[in-house]
């Protein structure tokens, strides 16, 4: 029986090549496709897709919004994100949204596949990296942040959100990333700065690099 798919992003040439890649497989059919979240939630409650090949960065409705609305409204459709992002926070944010799955996009056709496969039976899948990711952030970030919420009582969102804005996200990504409001947010970049008595997000960068929270 054939595996149903919907290739959900918004770059077209990408989209495009990923279904042409896909229709090379016997065992899968793509069966639509969508640009945004928005239309991936009404492409899934149309057509019934096994598979949900889902982007996060897209305009309107993300991908973590719509894979929590698929997730919560449509069980029998699961969803795996097919991201360019490798980081922590967003493979930690899509699974607690209910993907059963994360892939780079620059896995191979095999692991693809594979994912697919694992998905469509019922089991969670994680590319290689994507599990290396996040078995480097267990075992390095624990140090580093105990000792620095024991010394400037900061709370563990608020730690996250310093490291995240250290590394050059915006508030924007930071509020997508960790699924909160722009408006939560600032109120978090402000509780830092006064906190740790700071005035700005350059002087957030230098103590991050300074207390060995984020590597040059």
């Amino acid at each position: 029986m054939l595996i149903k798919v919907l290739v959900v992003d918004d770059h077209q040439l990408f989209r495009q090549g990923l279904i042409n890649m896909l229709s090379e497989s016997p065992d899968i059919e793509v069966i639509a496709e969508a640009t945004n979240g928005l239309e991936a939630i009404e492409r899934v409650s149309e057509f019934k897709p096994d598979i949900v090949l889902m982007d996060i960065g897209m305009p309107g409705k993300n991908g973590i919004e719509a894979t929590r609305y698929i997730h919560q409204n449509f069980s029998e459709s699961r969803v795996i994100a097919l991201s360019m992002h490798a980081d922590k926070h967003y493979i930690k944010t899509m699974l607690e949204a209910g993907a059963f799955g994360y892939l780079f996009k620059n896995c191979t056709y095999n692991q693809l596949i594979e994912g697919i496969t694992t998905v469509a039976e019922g089991e969670k899948y994680l590319g290689g990296e994507a599990t290396e990711v996040l078995i480097q952030s267990y075992l390095g970030k624990e140090d580093a942040t105990e000792d620095l919420i024991k010394e400037t009582k900061l709370s563990e969102r608020e730690f996250e959100v310093l490291k995240l804005l250290a590394e050059g996200k915006s508030t924007r990504e930071v509020s997508e990333i960790l699924f909160i409001s722009v408006k939560t947010v600032g109120t978090h970049k402000q509780n830092l700065l006064e906190k740790l008595e700071l005035k700005s997000t350059a002087d957030l960068v230098k103590y991050a690099l300074k207390k060995g929270i984020i590597h040059i």
